[in-house]
């Protein structure tokens, strides 16, 4: 004869387990990082004009400074807008990207793999060098060889 207090406490255990299953894997699709083309490294310098702190993940949007070192536009004069997806707020706060570190106006360079779908928004892919306040590099150049530089974030 079976015992019931045992059979039910297995079968619990089970439907707890199943339960906790299909609750991970949302989770583990939000943050796939499939959208993003990871076979191609877009290298950036831009002005930042927002920064999105969120748990999941921080967003830095900036306009793009183009090779002849000005701002670029699109066919109807509009400045080319881009945004990179870290990870969540916390995690690059440790890093030393704030909205403080990374207030409007500042000018940086980052490296992104881009949307597949061809968006203007990628993943970042390093560290993020980041000019010294109002000291855009060299025309043609990025901010990492600009004297006074500081590089902040990581590899991933």
């Amino acid at each position: 004869m079976k015992n019931p207090i045992t059979s039910g406490w297995v079968i619990a255990v089970c439907v707890v387990l199943v339960a906790a299953g299909i609750g991970v894997n949302p989770a583990f699709a939000h943050h796939s990082f499939a959208m993003y083309d990871q076979t191609k490294v877009l290298v950036f310098t831009g002005v930042a004009h927002q920064f999105v702190a969120q748990a999941n993940h921080a967003e830095l949007h900036f306009y793009v400074i183009g090779p002849d070192g000005k701002l670029e536009k699109d066919q109807n004069g509009q400045l080319i807008d881009w945004g990179v997806e870290m990870a969540g707020a916390a995690a690059v706060a440790r890093q030393g990207i704030t909205a403080e570190s990374f207030a409007a106006g500042t000018i940086f360079t980052v490296h992104i793999n881009p949307l597949r779908s061809g968006g203007n928004f990628g993943s970042r892919v390093g560290p993020i060098y980041k000019c010294p306040w109002r000291t855009p590099p060299a025309v043609g150049k990025t901010c990492d060889t600009v004297q006074g530089m500081t590089t902040i974030g990581g590899n991933f």
